[in-house]
């Protein structure tokens, strides 16, 4: 059970025993299957809490592909999330056998391939969240392509390498890196810039920024989907601590206690206890959510509704948006703390929403963004760009550029094209995945990349 996967099958393959040639050749299917889509790095006692949401689905698709249904809708989200150039073309590879076996597919993506391989595409926008919500574009991909759709126009930008490079204040000697399938290799890695840790899925990036982590005597800000607690009363206000600061603003206005303003407190709506929510548990399911039909949502009771802060009561503030409440408060003392959630893409979040409703990305960027004003900082940002689209890319990429600007270190454990001509320095590990990574390929600036002998990733770098 500990062996990666193309090594189970070559021990499988080995049994002659007549009696199991019925068994072998099922297993061996499915064996196949998670190989050819890019998981045979995967051991098949690993852990599922451990797996990534793209290698958690990608399992699921590689159950499906030998299946004998048929006429099934799969509706895949986001299934390139943590996947490395050379990875994609396996994927495109299983999703079109998936779908030649007469079934639909249906994929909420952003990654340029997989739109492209697409026979037909809906574009939705034009902004997100309230701003969102209409179909910009439904036809062929060529047709999205010449469209004026933001889509459209990110699909016709050719990205290039950066003309010059920021150059390392200091290098921090990373020695005998170990940790899981590393090898053991020695690596220099640069302060002061921004750097991608690439390579094909499996090849030990996350284990050499923990490596770098544990072995570093001083403060790394490490900001990956899985560090942030969520639970369903977690919100971007209660998230960013201005929720107090909003509720003491309403209790000097209205001359009344703080508490009358917490939904988790005197203010809270009777019926779902300020969830908002009303949770069914339905034993051997999943449980049901259902929005509260006595606050509506709103958390909060009828009483609190009455009191006003510059004409709206607490339940129509806290369903602004960040850019909404950036106006609102533009005098107040936390206004930075909004505007830092904006400059991060995430304007259109409300302020009550669910933090449980956010995606991995959309998390990574809330605790970025309570990170902004760092100076000196080292940061490891595990696959930041994870369910982005090309636009935010852009904007992401300002973003970095601006915090290495005032002093910070940025390490990107990243596969996005746009990211890895954007840095300044490259750490790639290879060559495969699993025990057949965990080298030292290269490490140098992305223009010293397309020259090197080793280097895979160069290869999908237009």
């Amino acid at each position: 059970m500990e062996m990666p996967i193309p090594q189970l099958i070559d021990f499988i393959t080995a049994i002659e025993n007549p009696l199991a040639k019925d068994i072998r050749k099922e297993v061996l299917k499915r064996l196949n299957a998670l190989k050819e889509i890019g998981l045979g790095y995967l051991s098949l006692s690993r852990s599922t809490d451990t797996l990534s949401g793209g290698e958690a689905q990608r399992i699921k698709i590689a159950k499906y592909i030998n299946s004998a249904l048929t006429d099934m809708m799969y509706v895949l989200d986001e299934p390139s999330v943590g996947l490395h150039a050379k990875d994609i073309s396996r994927l495109k590879k299983s999703l079109l056998k998936l779908r030649d076996h007469g079934n639909t597919i249906m994929i909420v993506e952003h990654h340029r391939e997989i739109i492209e391989m697409a026979d037909y595409v809906v574009d939705m926008g034009p902004l997100a969240g309230d701003a969102g919500g209409e179909v910009m574009y439904a036809g062929p991909f060529n047709g999205l392509k010449e469209s004026d759709t933001i889509t459209g126009e990110m699909l016709r930008t050719t990205y290039r390498f950066k003309e010059s490079f920021r150059k390392p204040k200091k290098f921090i000697k990373l020695e005998n890196a170990t940790l899981h399938n590393l090898k053991g290799f020695d690596v220099d890695l640069p302060i002061g810039v921004i750097t991608v840790i690439a390579g094909v899925s499996g090849s030990g990036k996350s284990s050499l920024m923990e490596h770098f982590i544990r072995s570093y005597d001083k403060p790394i800000i490490s900001i990956r989907q899985k560090d942030i607690g969520i639970n369903v009363r977690s919100t971007p206000a209660t998230y960013l601590d201005i929720a107090d600061p909003i509720r003491k603003l309403f209790a000097q206005a209205n001359k009344s206690n703080m508490a009358l303003f917490s939904f988790n407190s005197k203010g809270g709506c009777p019926a779902c206890g300020g969830k908002g929510v009303i949770v069914s548990e339905m034993a051997f399911m999943e449980s049901i959510e259902t929005v509260c039909d006595v606050c509506h949502g709103d958390r909060y009771n009828h009483n609190v509704l009455s009191y006003l802060y510059k004409g709206k009561n607490i339940a129509q503030v806290m369903k602004m948006t960040v850019d909404e409440a950036c106006n609102f408060f533009s005098d107040a003392p936390f206004l930075p703390k909004l505007q830092a959630m904006a400059e991060v893409g995430l304007g259109y979040l409300h302020l009550n929403q669910s933090i449980s409703t956010l995606s991995g990305g959309e998390l990574q960027r809330v605790k970025l963004s309570s990170q902004l004003n760092e100076k000196g900082a080292i940061f490891v940002i595990d696959e930041p760009t994870n369910g982005l689209h090309i636009n935010d890319v852009n904007k992401l990429l300002t973003l970095f550029n601006k915090m290495v600007d005032n002093g910070n270190s940025l390490f990107l454990i990243e596969h996005s094209e746009e990211i890895i001509k954007s840095a300044d320095y490259i750490i790639e590990l290879g060559p495969g995945a699993g025990m057949d990574g965990g080298d030292l390929l290269f490490a140098g600036t992305p223009a010293e990349m397309l020259k090197s002998e080793r280097s895979i990733t160069k290869n999908y770098i237009n």
